[in-house]
């Protein structure tokens, strides 16, 4: 084919020369130049094609390199907790990739092509820089039209509530580490409605869909204390002592116990995530002449009220604690000291007040403490705080708080308590003002109104602020208000909009 075209191609030439300069005795002169230049150029055009046909072989399936992209907040670096694909797995637009966590939040990263995982760049826990690859996905030509974008980023879990739908008849499509929550929750994935891509089941849509059904919250991994060393038991060649005997020494030596030889050796690891988040906040923390106030709190009434409308919360799917109650006398406080719900600024020169009561809740989790907050306490109810609540302490424990849940705050309550201890020191998370820690509800003995020794259910606080902005006085009166509010429940209800 490729000497036919050669030859066609010099006898068309020809035509057009000869018809212009009527020369026809040149014909067969031009037809013998053809001929003898024909080897040469079909050796040329027949190179060219099987140069052709290598290029275009190898550009049919182009690998791109898949980049971390900024996810906002000064973010530089994350650190890869989990992958959900293996070099050669398939993936569709909006799979699932990895997730990763920087020191504000947790992120699940996703495909924006089909194709083919050929390359990981990063093992877990390794730290992934923004703008550098994460992975290299194998796609078909026709996906690299156009300039390409970074990775699709979307929250680890989603602020809306998906209505729950019946699905017959449809395969369940989820990854692994989705299928596997699903297991640790006694979840059937056919009753989850999918909302990524072709119905496909997210992490999301299982944590919402524990906390729409059940409003259960998932229970935190246990907490590891440090228990004291069991009492050496006493030697068996020591004869046992009778009472009202005096103890004699043994006869038999005691044989000596050899010393335990340490085998343990010191590591060294970066610090990274959330506790890298702690380092600067709590750094910045020092800089603030910390105030303290410290008082106690008869919750009697408080107890009572809770545990009659413990059943009708219940009812609803919700678990009432007494953290709403705190809550919510804290914000009706703060419409009366407004001051504590400010802000100041690096130079101290201003002072910001806040219109919003987002209310943050210092919390204990396996990957370390955390503070989110529940926006615009001073438009919720107790109930809806308490659903709130349910949410915020759903999602810490699977790891999946937002940067939307843990930015924002304006005033902070920590529950201390819930571990043990009364009295604590908490430190103001800047650029906050104030900060509260309240302790373990204890039973204790008090004096009613007529002088009689009565039961008490009695609880500490221990208030801290930024001296600077913040005397004594303000704080003194701010804590006797909301005292007032939990030891007599009803008085809340005149202050409630």
């Amino acid at each position: 084919m490729a000497t036919v075209i050669t030859v066609r191609a010099p006898f068309a030439f020809m035509r057009r020369l000869v018809s212009a300069r009527l020369h026809r005795h040149c014909c067969s002169k031009l037809q013998a130049a053809c001929f003898v230049s024909r080897p040469h150029s079909y050796s040329l055009i027949a190179g060219q094609q099987h140069r052709f046909f290598r290029t275009s072989y190898v550009a049919a399936r182009p690998v791109l390199q898949f980049k971390l992209s900024d996810i906002g907040e000064g973010i530089m670096e994350v650190t890869v907790k989990e992958w959900y694909v293996k070099e050669g797995d398939k993936v569709s637009q909006f799979d699932s990739i990895c997730e990763v966590q920087s020191d504000k939040a947790s992120v699940t990263i996703t495909s924006r092509y089909d194709g083919i995982i050929r390359k990981l760049y990063y093992d877990v826990d390794s730290i992934a820089l923004v703008g550098k690859p994460l992975v290299d996905i194998e796609t078909d030509a026709g996906q690299v039209e156009g300039p390409q974008e970074d990775v699709v980023e979307t929250p680890a879990m989603s602020q809306e509530e998906h209505t729950h739908q019946e699905i017959k008849g449809h395969k369940t499509q989820a990854t692994p580490a989705v299928r596997r929550l699903a297991i640790e929750n006694n979840i059937k994935l056919s009753e989850v409605v999918g909302t990524g891509k072709d119905g496909r089941i997210l992490k999301e849509d299982i944590l919402n869909f524990i906390a729409g059904q059940t409003g259960a919250i998932l229970p935190p991994a246990p907490f590891q204390e440090i228990r004291p060393p069991p009492p050496a038991a006493a030697a068996p060649s020591a004869p046992a002592a009778k009472p009202k005997e005096k103890m004699t020494p043994p006869s038999v030596p005691t044989p000596a116990i050899p010393k335990p030889v340490f085998t343990g050796k010191d590591h060294t690891e970066p610090i990274k995530g959330f506790q890298k988040a702690m380092v600067k906040t709590m750094s910045a923390a020092l800089k603030i002449p910390h105030f303290g106030f410290k008082d106690e709190v008869d919750l009697s009434q408080l107890v009572r009220l809770r545990s009659e409308l413990k059943g009708l919360a219940e009812s609803r799917g919700v678990k009432l604690s007494y953290m709403p109650f705190f809550i919510k006398a804290a914000s009706l406080g703060l419409l009366h000291f407004p001051i504590l719900n400010s802000s100041l600024d690096e130079n101290c020169t201003n002072i910001t007040y806040k219109a919003a009561h987002n209310i943050g809740l210092a919390m204990d989790t396996n990957q370390g403490l955390l503070v989110p907050n529940v926006k615009n306490v001073q438009m919720l109810s107790v109930f809806e705080l308490a659903v709130e609540l349910n949410r915020l302490q759903t999602l810490g424990a699977a790891g999946q708080l937002g940067t939307a849940d843990l930015t924002g705050g304006t005033f902070t309550l920590s529950n201390i308590g819930s571990i043990g201890g009364t009295y604590a020191k908490p430190v103001i998370l800047p650029p906050e003002v104030a900060i509260g820690a309240l302790g373990k509800i204890q039973v204790l003995p008090r004096f009613n109104h007529k002088g009689e020794v009565v039961k008490a259910h009695i609880m500490n606080v221990s208030w801290s602020a930024d001296h600077r902005i913040i005397d004594g006085a303000t704080m003194c009166r701010f804590s006797n208000l909301w005292r007032s509010y939990l030891e007599n429940p009803a008085s809340m209800v005149l202050d409630l909009k």
